[in-house]
């Protein structure tokens, strides 16, 4: 019976990453909810299978097996009590770091703890048991099979890491018997590749390289230099955000490019993406064919569901191996690309935009002094300061990690507690002022604070004429948008509070009065207080100045993929990208 495999994707995924690891021992124990991957393997003659009735002893069986031959070992049992008896022979294996993997099969998820027959909760493990445990739902749609496929090869991934050790992998399955064995051939999965330090590293042979940074500290001289050269010798280019603090040679501020509605980049498609840095908050979809993720944690971390090799090392060990591989010199994707987005660039510059955040960040930014530590709120805030450039190398953070409103003009407080003599800045939205607003009376607080605080009076993100709440109208404005609370805009709430702390208040309500104060705002000599300016919009402004900005050019294909997202479903937009190269 070669070549009949179970007609479920999930286990057929966990088959085809264990052949392409070339992991094929395994020790079976017999059971129902295992069927589909025992039947499945014992059909395909790459598979060395072992019988096994005590799982305990299997284990240690596994244990004895992987040793000897220096290969990782399968285990695999069904429900009820089987995996139990794994605990004594993992435990072994954990202090030894033998890498057993423990494929345990449930039944539906959805029965733990209602008292199914035969269906234990394996959610939780004991610390020493395993280094990884996983659970693998059935798979239903593209969302679960990218999740399904990054637990699995994070698994698998796990029997060599940092040592190596057992990893369990507990995998929802049917009971179908002999009827779901269907299937000729294994379908194709994506097989993700872990690199270390002193492994041996793959060649890049793609022509379009690009770097795109999340979230990141500072940068030091050779970290730079090295990002840098190898743009230079792989066609390179930098994609970031503010929060990058990339200031080097190739820097693309992306943003205004990859987040028009009705446009897709002449130039802005890579064959490889090179992904540094943590979270990052710009929303951009850039199109790439494969990613590689670079971090010394040498986590599987796949936000753009496109990654194939994960390399534990420092970011600068990274670039320098691969600079020295290389003697070629090619910038032409830079200068096409940076191109592309000056003359998008030049457009938004000439647009006329409402009295919005938008229009703030646009006429403030080139304010602001260089070396400026800048901490943006989440979304309206740091989407707004991601459209413009600026020339000045500016600090920009933001809190991206949790992703919260709570806490930014603390983390702003906190942050200017290292240079009194340096001028630290701040943009917020209202809810998020109100939110952490009792920072600004920590007694710590000095003159070098100034604080941009965007007043709409509710969350404007739910107003945004893209945003899936807008579609209520009105009707968001009592629980979705929050509107009205902390004063309902009121022109004396912030003043009154922010002075009797001891901070200067200016405020805008227009362009003329934000004008008059801007400069006063972003002057580099330290006043003798702190400063708060309370700039009040509208979120009719905020949608508008957003949807101007986010439609400044026109492609076909771009409005192809507009056109797709709001008639079809997630996997026909698939089909729809593939089809015109876009993804």
């Amino acid at each position: 019976m070669e070549g009949k495999y179970t007609n479920e994707r999930n286990v057929q995924m966990l088959i085809k990453i264990l052949k392409e690891n070339k992991i094929k021992k395994v020790i079976a124990s017999p059971g129902t909810t295992n069927i589909s991957f025992v039947a499945s393997i014992q059909n395909d003659s790459f598979f060395e299978i072992y019988s096994c009735v005590d799982e305990r002893s299997a284990c240690y069986m596994a244990c004895g097996l992987a040793v000897e031959s220096g290969e990782p070992v399968v285990l695999t049992c069904t429900g009820a009590t089987a995996s139990r008896n794994y605990l004594s022979g993992l435990t072994e294996a954990y202090y030894r770091k033998i890498p057993i993997l423990a494929v345990t099969c449930a039944q539906h998820f959805s029965r733990l703890g209602s008292y199914s027959p035969q269906c234990l909760d394996r959610t939780s493990q004991l610390k020493d048991i395993v280094n990884l445990s996983v659970q693998v739902p059935s798979v239903n749609s593209i969302d679960d099979e990218r999740g399904c496929n990054l637990l699995l090869n994070k698994a698998v991934l796990e029997l060599k890491r940092n040592g190596g050790g057992p990893v369990h992998i507990n995998i929802e399955t049917k009971i179908e018997g002999k009827k779901g064995i269907n299937v000729e051939k294994l379908p194709d999965t994506k097989i993700i590749e872990r690199i270390q330090y002193n492994d041996n590293v793959p060649n890049i042979i793609q022509d379009k390289v690009g770097i795109f940074v999340g979230a990141h500290f500072k940068w030091d001289e050779e970290l730079t230099k090295q990002v840098d050269i190898f743009c230079e010798k792989y066609n390179g280019c930098v994609i970031c955000d503010h929060t990058s603090n990339y200031h080097g040679k190739y820097r693309i501020l992306g943003n205004i490019l990859y987040n028009q509605d009705k446009y897709v980049s002449k130039f802005g498609n890579f064959n490889l993406i090179i992904h540094i840095g943590s979270v990052t908050g710009s929303y951009m979809n850039v199109p790439s064919n494969e990613i590689w993720r670079v971090n010394p944690d040498g986590e599987v971390r796949d936000a753009f569901c496109k990654i194939k090799k994960v390399f534990q090392m420092e970011e600068v060990d990274f670039f320098k191996k691969y600079n020295s591989l290389s003697k070629s010199v090619n910038i032409s994707n830079y200068k096409n690309l940076s191109s592309e987005i000056e003359s998008i660039r030049k457009i938004s510059m000439e647009k006329d935009y409402p009295f919005s955040n938008i229009y703030v960040a646009k006429n403030i930014i080139e304010r602001i002094p260089n070396n400026s530590t800048v901490h943006l709120g989440i979304l309206n805030s740091l989407r707004s300061w991601n459209f413009f450039e600026t020339t000045k190398s500016l600090y920009v953070y933001s809190n991206t990690g949790g992703f919260g409103i709570d806490g930014p003009m603390s983390t702003l407080i906190g942050a200017s507690l290292s240079n009194p003599r340096k001028i630290y800045y701040g943009v917020v939205g209202d809810l998020a002022f109100f939110y952490d607003m009792n920072s600004l009376g920590n007694r710590n607080v000095k003159n070098n604070i100034r604080i941009v605080l965007i007043n709409n009076g509710c969350g404007t993100e739910f107003h945004n004429y893209n945003h899936p709440a807008a579609q209520f109208g009105d009707e968001a404005n009592s629980f979705i948008a929050a509107n009205g609370h902390f004063g309902n805009k009121s022109e004396l709430l912030v003043k009154n509070y922010v002075e009797n702390l001891g901070f200067e208040y200016v405020s805008a309500k227009n362009k003329e009065e934000f004008l008059k104060n801007v400069d006063y705002f972003t002057e580099e000599k330290l006043h003798e207080k702190p400063l708060v300016f309370e700039i009040f919009t509208d979120s009719n402004d905020e949608s508008e100045a957003l949807r101007i900005i986010r439609n400044l050019c026109f492609s076909t294909d771009g409005y192809l993929i507009k056109k797709a997202k709001s008639l079809l479903s997630p996997d026909a937009k698939k089909v729809i990208k593939k089809l015109i190269g876009k993804e």
